[in-house]
């Protein structure tokens, strides 16, 4: 299934194809503070409507996350990094996702503070 995803204002908007079936709450500094339930795609089913550089980044802790966020409106729609396997993955805030029921969701913690 195809879904469209963007930041409040709608300066960063995406469509990511996937099963959306599952989504994780992580209570690392950063996930905890946004609070966002994060779904885990390969990266090359998220395709970009908006150009690399009219979004901000941040990283933090290993900085092998690129947690990329909307410099108007300050939202965190996704993240973007490589798998344990060395594949390169995104990381979607479902929360930004059009059309979501987050109570359909199985929620899983990860305890990412210990990480």
């Amino acid at each position: 299934m195809q879904y469209h995803g963007s930041c409040h204002c709608g300066r960063i908007a995406f469509d990511v194809e996937g099963e959306l079936t599952q989504a994780m709450a992580c209570n690392c500094s950063m996930c905890q503070r946004k609070g966002s339930l994060l779904w885990f795609v390969p990266r090359e089913q998220l395709q970009l409507h908006t150009p690399a550089d009219q979004m901000s980044t941040y990283t933090f802790h290993k900085h092998v996350i690129q947690h990329r966020f909307c410099p108007t409106c300050g939202i965190h729609p996704f993240g973007e990094g490589t798998g344990p396997d060395g594949r390169r993955m995104a990381a979607i805030n479902v929360r930004c996702l059009e059309g979501v029921d987050l109570g359909t969701l199985t929620i899983t913690h990860y305890d990412g503070r210990s990480a």
